[in-house]
């Protein structure tokens, strides 16, 4: 039987704090999901509040602390490659896991062009959400340091730069792609060729240093015509790939710095009469369906997107329940799926 508070009214935080044996800012935490509780109090917080049948007011929480009970997923890229990479639709699937069981909603805003980041600036300004997850980040944007000024919490995936100072949630791109690229080392391939994504961004960078440090380790000759710079499109893989058998017909292999880009090249290699891999080994970046779906299928540097997106939004959380100095930079490590390509 549910027990209502003292004559029959709502009960309120502080008896549900009282009930628990905890304080009234443990319980706030608790049902605002936040993860810096205990699993042991939590399961005494949430049994007393099963028991005195407390609701959260939201409107009334929401005002008193100046909250909104929203957060931004941002994403700073055109419309039309959000919808093209499987690696966004997996980040927007991980944070959703990570909100499904708090009341946070989430608010998906693409800013791709200045009008959108000009209106986008506006709504942060206004203090509309409670935090910040920033996606896909270049070096030259000035919305990281715009939250900064606001004070708003954010969390950003991939890095501006090695010294980014907001709380940041990346894959382990530089080991990613020197393991790539010394598999196709170990495959007898010597004329190693890459396709970049847009340098700037942190990870095309990282991806890129992996590569060069793998050519290195195996003694073979820097050759700077055997990188093509690209921007993670399927249209930029082909292009650098035309360039790439311009420049160096005799290329035996490509690491691609995306599933996608590595898509593109595809198409090139084949409407030249190259063969996959007798001709040409490939490795793509992601792991992701493009890669299974590919023929032959692509090897590809696995990162855990999903699970990214899940550290995030906990990151964020955190950040909003408490802000705290401690700033984590989080690098989840890559895994090398080996299939016919390579």
């Amino acid at each position: 039987m549910t027990v209502r508070g003292r004559q029959g009214r709502r009960p309120t935080l502080e008896e549900v704090a009282a009930k628990a044996g905890v304080g009234r800012g443990t319980v706030s935490r608790v049902i605002n999901g936040s993860p810096r509780v205990s699993d042991t109090t939590r399961a005494t917080v949430e049994a007393a509040v099963n028991e005195l049948g407390y609701v959260p007011n939201r409107a009334a929480r929401a005002l008193a602390g100046n909250r909104t009970d929203a957060i931004a997923l941002v994403v700073p890229e055109p419309e039309t490659r959000f919808f093209a990479e499987p690696y966004f639709s997996d980040i927007v699937r991980g944070v959703g896991a990570a909100l499904a069981d708090t009341e946070m909603q989430l608010l998906l805003t693409l800013a791709g062009n200045d009008r959108e980041r000009r209106r986008l600036a506006q709504y942060l300004t206004a203090h509309r959400v409670d935090g910040v997850l920033l996606v896909s980040v270049h070096a030259d944007d000035p919305l990281p340091d715009l939250l900064e000024q606001l004070g708003m919490p954010c969390v950003i995936s991939g890095r501006r730069h090695a010294a980014e100072p907001l709380a940041s949630v990346d894959s382990d791109n530089f080991e990613g792609a020197r393991s790539a690229v010394g598999h196709l080392i170990s495959r007898g391939r010597r004329s190693i060729a890459t396709i970049t994504g847009r340098l700037d961004v942190y990870g095309a960078q990282r991806r890129l240093d992996g590569y060069r440090e793998a050519i290195a380790a195996a003694g073979l000759a820097p050759d700077e015509r055997l990188i093509a710079p690209a921007d993670f499109t399927e249209e930029g893989g082909a292009r650098a790939m035309r360039e790439l058998l311009t420049r160096c017909p005799e290329v035996d292999a490509v690491f691609a710095a995306s599933d996608v880009m590595a898509a593109g090249a595809r198409q090139v290699l084949r409407e030249a009469g190259r063969r996959i891999p007798e001709d040409i080994a490939m490795i793509g970046f992601d792991d992701s369906s493009v890669a299974r779906h590919m023929d032959p299928p692509l090897t590809s540097v696995r990162q855990p997107t999903e699970e990214m997106g899940r550290t995030m939004t906990r990151v964020l959380l955190q950040e909003i329940a408490g802000p705290s100095d401690d700033r984590p930079r989080i690098v989840l490590p890559t895994e090398l799926v080996v299939r016919d390509s390579s």
